[in-house]
């Protein structure tokens, strides 16, 4: 028999790609998620019309706030590993609907929490962010450095989510890896990322906002590089390190089976240059407006990913270049411009 995997958030960005990529490989994958109006429905259901051409790939519209419903799913599958990537996303949005970030990112993270508890999966990894390390100035940002300082309400509730996840993995000693993406992109992305408005302002002749001056640095990170990393961290089951008798553990050690990773390119993108490249590979030029951040945002992100390499042999394949030229094909072909 195949074993069966859960993902949440199986109608977004980087549950997608996940999906088709657990397919690919054999495991009978079930998907949820609440189809929310965040961003373009009609995107979410063509991605899951294109999961739905694979035979093990089920689907089932569900909320992760809605505890029954998930806790009847579980009992249902008998789920070997679980992904959880449902969350509400954004820094911005954080700002005008904090609510939507306590439901989803709060609530809903705690009955995933509790449904592997109940029963038991042999891993669950869910969706941290680089938004966690907040007003931190190290650079490279390392999963050892403090992550005291969330700068937006969404990275407070990522870190919410790492304290909870450890909790759980102490206590009950459940199996759990947290994931810190950074700036994910390519084709089938999402609406509301900057790349993808800023590909859409170019296309549409319009002016876009470049905030920060254009000088931020974003470590972005192909989808593909990502789905390779979750598939490969699946079976590699954190199982605690030794007890510390005189010393404290460091922020990314742990008795208990819990792990964290940065997962990202470990390449620092300038916004402008980001910009340039889109508006080289559309053909067009676009009419800048140079604006100050914005409140929640920081200068610079930069994964450290060497405990990554060391788990996992993990390495980004995809530049900036390649990466966004295929999302700019992609782009032309979904929205069906010659």
């Amino acid at each position: 028999m195949s074993e069966k995997i859960l993902v949440t958030g199986a109608a977004g960005f980087i549950g997608f790609h996940l999906c088709k990529a657990l397919c690919g490989k054999g495991y009978d994958v079930i998907g949820v998620d609440n189809i929310n109006d965040y961003y373009s429905i009609q995107l979410k259901l063509d991605r899951l019309d294109e999961l739905r051409k694979s035979g093990n790939f089920v689907f089932q519209t569900t909320s992760i706030c809605d505890k029954d419903s998930l806790d009847d799913l579980f009992q249902l599958h008998s789920f070997d590993y679980v992904v959880n990537l449902a969350a509400q996303a954004g820094v911005r949005f954080s700002i005008d609907k904090p609510y939507k970030y306590i439901d989803s990112n709060l609530i809903g993270f705690i009955n995933v929490l509790e449904a592997c508890r109940q029963f038991p999966v042999k891993h669950l990894i869910f969706a941290s962010s680089s938004s966690v390390y907040g007003a931190n100035v190290e650079i490279p940002f390392s999963t050892y450095h403090s992550t005291d300082h969330p700068v937006s309400l969404y990275g407070a509730t990522k870190k919410a989510n790492e304290v909870m996840a450890h909790s759980y993995a102490s206590l009950y000693h459940l199996p759990v890896t947290g994931l810190r993406f950074f700036t994910v992109y390519g084709p089938w992305g999402r609406p509301d990322m900057a790349y993808f408005k800023f590909l859409n302002a170019i296309m549409k002749g319009e002016t876009i906002k470049v905030f920060g001056q254009g000088k931020m640095k974003r470590d972005f990170t192909y989808i593909d590089d990502i789905v390779e990393g979750i598939c490969l961290l699946l079976t590699k089951i954190p199982a605690g390190s030794a007890i510390h008798k005189n010393t404290n553990y460091t922020p990314n050690e742990s008795a208990a089976p819990y792990q964290l990773y940065n997962i990202g390119n470990n390449k620092p993108v300038e916004l402008l240059y980001f910009i340039e490249l889109l508006e080289r590979l559309s053909g067009k030029t676009v009419k800048k407006d140079f604006l100050p951040m914005q409140p929640g945002e920081v200068i610079e992100t930069y994964a450290d990913i060497s405990d990554l390499e060391k788990a996992i042999g993990f390495k980004p394949h995809t530049n900036i270049e390649d990466g966004l030229g295929k999302f700019v094909k992609w782009y032309k072909q979904y929205y069906h411009i010659s």
